[in-house]
């Protein structure tokens, strides 16, 4: 009787101190912005900031202001301070969102009031202008997510006796499908929210899904209800709380951080901003994550021993450890 109290609470629990340890008080942790002029000048400025907020921000520096426009266009630096002239320029990518665009440009407006000057802020790579509140990267590859773990789930509910190779044939229809669809609805034929090149959205998600999909049927067919819930914690708590799509991983606790390179929301969300920002920033990598997220799943699913299709005329076991009984 007080089992799925017990499972419900810790869920809870989780998701609020994630949700809370993320997004109570955000504040950047050593986010790389560069300066343009000297070791010893980037040092100075580094020095500002440090007075302003002790360690939030990762000082480079840079050779010239090409040097830095390219950075923040790539996506290796969130913003580039060139102090040169008699207006000191942040070069900054508005597609990074809104509270990163308000840290860094109340931070370089400080250093430059410092010095007595104004600041000349330039949005390199702005957003579309169709996406006010920056949250289209996250929703694009979330929808799929939320979706795969359902997916994972329903195969066994609502198809309990198709053989392994079905099962697979159908997370993969899944996958393509839902892709498409996703970049069908955000890309030009749709809302026209996100300049990405249609099979490159369609791709990622894909394989977002994909990855999702196959190592939430490997952990519920493997534990029942507890691998549901596992994958609700991995996928759909910690993997949204750490995905970059609202704050970049940046903005995260340390002992949060190393997830969002790792979970496939986060992998997928760097991919997707790569895509249509910042000049295939996060691809190949993500994909490469993506994959390996298939193949693992995939492959040890196949392995579980007892994974059968059952007959027609044959009632299904009534085991705790046979997922298709547990679900019902």
């Amino acid at each position: 009787m007080f089992v799925p109290v017990a499972f419900a609470l810790v869920i809870g629990a989780i998701f609020i101190s994630v949700y809370l340890a993320s997004f109570h008080a955000p504040r950047p942790h050593d986010l790389p912005v560069g300066v343009v002029g000297s070791t010893a000048g980037a040092a100075q400025v580094g020095a500002r900031l440090s007075a302003q907020q002790p360690g939030a921000f990762q000082i480079r520096a840079l050779a010239d202001a090409a040097s830095a426009r390219s950075a923040v266009k790539h996506g290796d630096l969130f913003a580039a301070y060139v102090p040169a002239g008699d207006v000191p320029q942040l070069l900054y990518a508005g597609a990074h969102g809104s509270s990163v665009t308000s840290v860094v440009t109340t931070a370089f407006t400080d250093v430059a009031r410092a010095g007595g000057r104004p600041l000349e802020a330039v949005d390199v790579v702005p957003a579309s202008p169709r996406d006010t509140r920056g949250l289209v990267v996250f929703y694009t590859t979330f929808g799929l997510v939320m979706a795969g773990y359902l997916f994972g789930i329903m195969t066994f509910q609502l198809a309990p006796r198709i053989t392994v190779a079905q099962r697979l044939v159908s997370l993969a229809t899944f996958s393509a499908l839902g892709g498409l669809t996703i970049a069908l609805v955000v890309g030009r034929t749709g809302f026209d929210v996100l300049p990405a090149p249609f099979l490159g959205v369609a791709g990622v998600v894909a394989l977002v899904a994909a990855a999702v999909g196959a190592s939430t049927m490997l952990l519920v067919r493997g534990l029942g209800v507890a691998g549901s819930g596992i994958g609700a914690v991995v996928f759909m708590i910690l993997g949204n709380a750490t995905s970059g799509g609202s704050l970049p991983p940046d903005f995260l606790p340390a002992w949060l951080q190393p997830l969002s390179s790792v979970l496939p929301v986060g992998v997928g969300v760097r991919a997707i901003n790569g895509l249509a920002y910042f000049q295939h920033d996060g691809l190949g990598s993500g994909i490469a994550v993506l994959c390996g997220w298939i193949f693992v799943a995939t492959g040890l699913f196949c392995a579980l021993p007892g994974n059968k299709a059952l007959p027609d005329n044959k009632k299904a076991p009534t085991t705790q450890g046979d997922t298709s009984d547990v679900l019902h």
